[in-house]
């Protein structure tokens, strides 16, 4: 048996002249959170479907859960769960409904059924409002009921495209502890994000930009190997500084937080502080601190098109 939920190789896929997905190679551990970020258009939602065998692959290889995609897709369907970003239940179902509906299509026998219902229920807290209509629920509500019904079959992997968009941090933060809980159960986890912090909370995750995987592995390890450091100015102007600062080779990029200015220098500079002060007199050195990399800086340093912006 794999130790591996998912091995893709090679995958890409063309639609007419355009690389949606170019070449992507693919690991993904059983009992992980596994990300992919990047912004809209890069390629995720594409890799998902090919991944679950909604889409054929024009190139490459892909196995998940030691079966064959597509060939084996109808096997896999059983398996898996699957979560969009639009919320795809029935509005004029009421949260019991939906449940047994989607109870139904995968099978379940009545009794395990009814059951299986109250747990989820109870699980995501949706069971004070068992009557209520989905299309009369909140953002966060309707987003509990999704992941409810998306693992109603209690699937060994789950795939969540984009999931948490529409709902606000606390209902996020939540549906990451929600995660976390099934991963602990032994369920796999496969998800894309645009949002940096998420995508740090994941175990391992995959850069992407125009369908390339521009970096990945656990999230602590890309912030680590970096090849710049990042350097926090407080100081005046701001603004006139960060214009002089990226005319600098050895600036990779910089961008101003509140009061201060975040910059990137690549590790060429010994000492990034001593570079500055020296480059820019106006500086002194406690002014400037060396700061902990976050994955925003990862995206940057990783992807072509944001890293002097």
């Amino acid at each position: 048996m794999s130790d591996y939920a998912i091995l893709a190789s090679g995958l890409t896929r063309k639609f007419g002249d355009f690389t949606a997905v170019e070449g992507l190679n693919l690991k993904v551990p059983k009992g992980s959170i596994y990300g992919f970020l990047g912004p809209n258009g890069c390629g995720k939602s594409t890799t998902l479907r090919m991944l679950t065998g909604l889409l054929s692959s024009t190139f490459g290889e892909v196995e998940v859960l030691g079966l064959s995609i597509p060939r084996q897709a109808e096997l896999l369907r059983r398996r898996i769960g699957y979560m969009t970003q639009k919320f795809s239940l029935y509005d004029d179902l009421s949260v019991f409904e939906n449940l047994q509906f989607i109870g139904e299509i995968y099978g379940i026998p009545a009794r395990q059924r009814r059951i299986r219902i109250q747990e989820q229920m109870v699980t995501y807290g949706l069971d004070q409002r068992s009557r209520q209509r989905a299309g009369e629920m909140s953002g966060g509500q309707r987003q509990r009921l999704a992941l409810a019904a998306a693992t109603m079959h209690a699937p060994d992997l789950l795939f969540l495209d984009e999931p948490t968009s529409a709902v606000d941090p606390e209902n996020r933060r939540e549906f990451w502890e929600q995660l976390f809980d099934l991963c602990d159960q032994g369920t796999t986890i496969l998800v894309t994000t645009h949002y940096m912090d998420e995508a740090e909370r994941c175990h391992a995750l995959a850069i992407m930009e125009s369908g390339v995987v521009r970096a990945d592995g656990p999230p602590e390890r890309l912030m680590q190997e970096m090849g710049v450091n990042v350097v926090e100015v407080e100081a005046s102007q701001l603004r006139q500084l960060k214009e002089r600062l990226l005319k600098c080779a050895e600036v990779r990029s910089a961008a101003q937080l509140g009061v201060r200015l975040r910059v990137l220098v690549r590790k060429e500079v010994a000492d990034p502080i001593a570079w500055m002060t020296s480059r820019f007199p106006e500086l002194r050195p406690e002014q400037l601190n060396l700061a902990r990399p976050s994955l925003e800086d990862v995206f940057v340093t990783s992807t072509g098109g944001e890293g002097r912006q």
